[in-house]
């Protein structure tokens, strides 16, 4: 328990709210969480698979209406609209509570109310926020316990007076016409109803380590991310540090634990992985920006994950690892498509029906055996190429700001913004075909700057001036780069061969960032000159790496006029340094 008045009567008010029968606080302990996972598993909200083959792992199946972040359904809560933005849905902060209350009235009666104290961060350094979470639901607590530092000590860190951020979660009854998921900006608070999906109900990952910490961020200085941090070790032990932001399913992961290829190898090449998804960057003494990682665990997307894409993860995975929906199979192991050897001969496929491979639907079509966004949950402490720097208080320093996205014709394979001015309208540009991570349909090119564009807690045109101000507030900001991998030849193939050979291009990033490695100056930015990359041992087609690096004048200025219609619906909030960009820009094309 704890002294703290405030959050002792916040408890007791959520307690008269949902009427559980009893009400737990976690501690943190290793008892505890066998004690959890035992009544998990009685209660069947997850299963234990095979203790030879996955000592530790457990299974878990959402609702089919319950499977990716429901953006439709997620809300910020601040007191007037347009302190939310055109790009955030928003609620009345009076509505949204009366709202959620009503969902949540006596919706724990018959169950156990968990109380999970935790820290985003280590939990002595600088960088770190507190967070208590209410749930009704195992599930959450396991997925809490691995993702975040919990308990005990984070309530002696807390002490009596400390601030935290109060996040309220309810199953009830994971209804999809009672399911929201929202933010209190000026309450420091979090409220999400009728949802078991992670991302809607881990409420320390996205909700408070983006939308509400991105609020936070702002008023005190300093930046929060969706972006991995990586290190990456020369032959002479220095390490280089870099920050990387795509959307969600689109090889943040895969590029945070990423292996080399041998002739990098060689070259005495290693990377090590600070955090594979959110990134807390501030401006150092030294006047650089410094970058945590939040998380203490990996929320990984499964399909695609397999020991050629991502070795690392595939080794982080086999203890103690939380899946969901993912293809259960007979012998109670796991598959998913795009994993590890042959799928088994039968199983229940992610919505507990009867599977086998090229089951197929009364369409004809096969049905894949496990969900598009299906998950695990890791402890970091696991993957073997976490950095021994990963919980550093202070951070590690970052020398490049990379954005990405899923491109299949316009951006060229990196790229190199000409200042951070130029840098922030790249990121605030950016633009990526969207995946199973989110609702909508799959393939739909969507604008998403820094991809924050469903994480930012407040508006947009006040972010990107948030950003811009960063920059003058570090003497030696980053300098800030574009990749995309996933650039296609007219038939539709991938270009580019990507996971450990993007080495190759963050030597060329860390090369610009020292002042090396040759460029060519295009409408766009600095573009690598056809010798620029090592290619050594890469099999490329002899025309790839001529349309890997093309610009085309004619496709980015449909492009910048697209750039034009998104900053308008922004409205005159949009910092006007960022109009002069795309003014130039046009210009350049022209």
């Amino acid at each position: 328990m704890t002294k703290h008045t405030g959050l002792q009567n916040w408890v007791e008010e959520m307690r008269g709210l949902c009427s559980p029968d009893k009400v737990v606080w976690i501690d943190g302990s290793a008892e505890e969480k066998k004690r959890l996972e035992e009544d998990a598993v009685a209660s069947g909200e997850v299963l234990r698979l095979d203790e030879e083959k996955l000592p530790g792992c457990l299974f878990h199946r959402t609702k089919g209406n319950d499977v990716a972040r429901t953006e439709h359904l997620t809300y910020i809560c601040s007191p007037e609209k347009d302190d939310a933005g055109p790009t955030n849905n928003w609620l009345p902060p009076e509505e949204g509570y009366r709202k959620a209350s009503e969902i949540l009235k006596d919706s724990m009666k018959g169950r156990t109310m968990f109380v999970i104290p935790f820290s985003m961060g280590p939990v002595d350094s600088a960088f770190s926020k507190i967070g208590v979470e209410i749930t009704d639901s195992l599930y959450v607590v396991l997925n809490m316990l691995i993702m975040t530092r919990t308990g005990s000590r984070v309530l002696a860190k807390l002490g009596t007076e400390g601030g935290f951020t109060k996040c309220m979660h309810g199953k009830a009854g994971l209804d999809e016409n009672k399911r929201l998921i929202l933010h209190f900006p000026e309450d420091n608070a979090i409220w999400s109803v009728g949802s078991g999906y992670g991302g809607n109900a881990l409420l320390g990952k996205k909700c408070l380590s983006l939308r509400i910490a991105s609020a936070l961020a702002r008023k005190e200085g300093w930046l929060a991310e969706h972006m991995l941090i990586l290190g990456l070790e020369h032959k002479d032990g220095h390490i280089e540090y870099v920050a990387a932001s795509f959307p969600s399913a689109c090889g943040k992961t895969n590029l945070a634990m990423l292996i080399p290829p041998e002739v990098m190898k060689a070259k005495g090449y290693r990377v090590w992985t600070v955090g594979d998804d959110i990134a807390w960057l501030r401006v150092g003494a030294d006047g650089r920006l410094w970058a945590v990682n939040p998380e203490a665990g990996f929320f990984g997307v499964a399909p695609g994950t397999n020991s050629k894409t991502n070795p690392n993860a595939m080794a982080t995975v086999k203890k103690n690892t939380i899946f969901t929906n993912v293809v259960l199979a007979d012998d109670h192991t796991v598959w998913w498509e795009g994993g590890d050897g042959e799928p088994p001969a039968s199983g229940l496929d992610w919505q507990g029906k009867p599977w086998k491979p090229g089951t197929k639907d009364a369409q004809g079509k096969t049905i894949a055996g496990a969900h598009p966004n299906s998950r695990f949950t890791a402890p970091a402490s696991q993957c073997p190429c976490l950095s021994p720097k990963w919980e550093e208080p202070q951070g590690v320093p970052i020398s490049a700001i990379i954005f990405g996205g899923r491109r299949a014709r316009l951006a060229p394979l990196v790229y190199q913004s000409t200042s951070w001015e130029h840098g922030v309208y790249v990121g605030a540009t950016m633009a990526s075909e969207r995946t199973a991570a989110q609702v909508g349909s799959q393939g739909e090119v969507r604008r998403d700057p820094m991809a924050m564009l469903p994480f930012c807690g407040y508006h947009m045109a006040d972010y990107f001036a948030h950003w811009l101000a960063m920059g003058k507030k570090a003497a030696k900001p980053p300098k800030i780069f574009h990749v995309n991998w996933f650039r296609t030849d007219e038939k539709g193939k991938f270009l580019w061969p990507g996971y450990g050979d993007n080495a190759r291009v963050l030597e060329w990033i860390l090369q610009r960032c020292r002042g090396e490695g040759k460029a060519v100056q295009t409408p766009i930015g600095h573009v690598p000159t056809p010798d620029a990359l090592d290619l050594a041992g890469l099999d490329l087609p002899a025309d790839a790496l001529g349309k890997l690096l093309e610009v085309r004048a004619d496709e980015w200025r449909a492009e910048a006029a697209d750039h034009k219609v998104f900053f308008d619906s922004l409205g005159p909030k949009l910092p006007a340094e960022l109009r002069r960009q795309n003014e130039e820009l046009v210009r350049r094309l022209s």
